[in-house]
């Protein structure tokens, strides 16, 4: 069942305050997509259908390398958009990378006619997407330094310990976070559980000394 435009024109104004005087109209020409955990928003050498807006769950954005390994750019999550599709919009491009639904998701996407209105005429949105161009920037530099400067062990120790005290993935999705391969991660894991920092079960890692693991990290 559809859910009524007042409800919908409600948690719009929520997640995004600085869309609140055109709320009605995005909302008459945009369209809900809701998706499954798992699912594929979109993917790497697509053309972007709109600009979406996430009201509900988690979107994984991922560059996936020609060997299958995967690492997580960042997250999309409610409140929040995604620059990629802001930058194939603007510069009429492709998809560089895949958004995967991390949870159950909901978004609004705003059409490109509609989108190119809004950042022309709109000076709040378009002071928005450039401040979220510049905080994923920065989330994305961050990145390249921890794969550039920094051993794959003190950047698990450091994951977990922001992440704990209990991290309910695979070991595979943990090594897809990091750029790495399942059977590093699990080696790591198993030193780090011999270690008394960490409990291991299926699909299940808790933190037990996440002193210990952000010491590690920051040695």
């Amino acid at each position: 069942m559809n859910e009524p435009a007042s409800e919908l024109r409600e948690r719009l104004i929520r997640h995004f305050p600085v869309l609140a005087a055109r709320a009605d109209a995005i909302i008459a020409d945009s369209r809900v997509r809701r998706m499954r955990a798992g699912s594929v928003l979109f993917s790497a050498h697509q053309p972007c259908s709109g600009f979406p807006l996430v009201l509900e769950g988690s979107v994984r954005v991922v560059k996936t390398a020609p060997n299958g390994r995967e690492i997580l750019l960042y997250r999309v999550e409610p409140g929040e958009s995604c620059i990629l599709s802001g930058s194939c919009l603007l510069g009429r491009g492709e998809y560089s990378a895949s958004g995967i639904a991390e949870t159950d998701v909901e978004v609004l996407v705003i059409p490109p006619p509609l989108f190119n209105e809004l950042m022309l005429q709109n000076e709040p949105f378009r002071q928005y997407v450039f401040g979220m161009y510049a905080t994923r920037l920065s989330d994305v530099m961050e990145l390249v330094e921890e794969v550039a400067f920094h051993k794959l062990d003190t950047r698990l120790a450091h994951l977990l310990a922001q992440r704990g005290p209990v991290i309910a993935e695979t070991h595979q999705k943990l090594a897809d976070e990091l750029g790495s391969v399942r059977e590093i991660v699990t080696r790591l894991l198993r030193s780090f559980e011999q270690r008394g920092w960490v409990r291991l079960e299926r699909e299940r890692v808790t933190v037990l000394d996440p002193k210990a693991l952000a010491d590690f990290a920051h040695a």
